[in-house]
């Protein structure tokens, strides 16, 4: 069954205002705007696959995807023939943060699958919940979550880092304290345990462990700096059960053991806070 397309002319939504649902349609749902927009559209694909047809061609949304279509852009979307299409959609006025997007008339970027999508869903049901209830500083409310949207686009096509990787470095943020194992890892994104190594080598320069290591002993140090933790502590707290192995690695990679570092960082701490009290009596 062909898509029955629907010419329309649109009406912009007036400043201040903003428009935004959740539709699942079957492949009879479509539209035509040989004018274009006065205002931006951005969808997400929970389901299914829609398209985006402009000047510059056809771009097809499949689930996990993030689209946005520019005002002013002569365009035709809808549900791709076979399919069925659920997605969430937002109409705004131009934003700031749009500056940081590659200037094409459609955006079509993959969230990588775990924390990424969750922001991008949860940030949907914030504008979907104030833009209906229209409390008190709703608009605002809203704009602040399509900032937020736009941003992890903005990140995700700077990066064009590979999703899978993507996906892997959310599992490792999220795991810091905990037994990570490769074999996991790889389960989690359909490779081996050998192809997922030479291919977060290949993306990120080192091997899957280093980097875990690098990241805990980077998060370590915080914790002495800044909320008091002893090394043994924080060695605990990023997920290390050998002393030893974690103050070598601290040593390797920040040139002092771990206890040197915190006994600096409270020594420079200390004369700072006597120069703000000292500074506090001369006034």
């Amino acid at each position: 069954m062909a898509p029955h397309i629907r010419t329309e002319d649109y009406t912009a939504t007036n400043y201040g205002n903003i428009l935004s649902g959740h539709f699942i349609v079957d492949d009879t749902y479509g539209h035509s705007r040989p004018q274009g927009m006065g205002d931006w559209l951005m969808v997400y694909t929970l389901e299914g696959q829609g398209y985006f047809r402009t000047p510059s061609g056809l771009k097809e949304i499949n689930p996990g995807e993030l689209g946005l279509l520019r005002a002013g852009v002569p365009h035709e979307y809808g549900t791709m023939r076979g399919q069925h299409w659920s997605f969430v959609w937002v109409h705004f006025h131009k934003l700031m943060e749009l500056s940081y997007l590659p200037h094409q008339e459609v955006l079509i970027a993959g969230v990588p699958e775990g924390y990424s999508q969750h922001r991008v869903v949860t940030a949907f049901e914030h504008i979907l919940y104030h833009a209906r209830e229209r409390s008190a500083y709703w608009y605002a409310l809203c704009e602040n979550a399509i900032r937020e949207i736009i941003l992890l686009m903005a990140q995700q096509l700077q990066t064009k880092r590979d999703p899978r990787i993507a996906s892997i470095l959310q599992q490792i943020s999220q795991s810091m304290n905990k037994e990570i194992r490769i074999q996991d890892l790889a389960h989690n994104v359909g490779l081996s345990p050998s192809r997922l190594s030479h291919l977060f080598k290949g993306e990120m320069g080192e091997g899957i462990i280093e980097h875990v290591n690098r990241m805990r002993i980077k998060q370590a140090a915080l914790l002495m700096e800044h909320m008091g933790r002893t090394a043994t502590e924080a060695a605990h707290d990023v997920g290390f059960n050998n002393y030893n192995h974690f103050a070598d690695l601290f040593r390797k990679q920040l040139g002092v053991s771990p206890r040197s570092y915190r006994k600096e960082k409270e020594k420079v701490k200390y004369f700072s806070d006597e120069f703000a009290i000292n500074k506090e009596d001369e006034t």
